[in-house]
């Protein structure tokens, strides 16, 4: 049952082993089935999945996407900070 699975770190020792090899096997997958060569979209780290829908605030426009990545990174960094302002 879920309630059974402790809290925190603790649930870590709960995956069993089959299902860590599937999470390894998928990064894995996904890491080497495209190519990230020097010059291909997959090296700036477009691997053609579109997050964000088309709309009236994103056009799919390489501005756009570039304001998008900007603020996902202004995002993550802000909790990082609010993550570490826990301990």
């Amino acid at each position: 049952k879920f309630a059974d699975v402790p809290n925190g770190l603790a649930a870590l020792s709960k995956v069993p082993a089959a299902g860590w090899g599937q999470i390894v096997a998928y990064m894995a997958f996904c890491e080497t089935s495209q190519s990230q060569a020097p010059g291909t979209p997959a090296a700036e780290g477009n691997f053609g999945f579109r997050g964000i829908p088309l709309s009236a605030v994103y056009d799919g426009s390489a501005e756009a996407r570039k304001n998008k990545l900007n603020a996902e990174l202004a995002n993550g960094r802000l909790a990082m900070m609010a993550i570490i302002g826990m301990f």
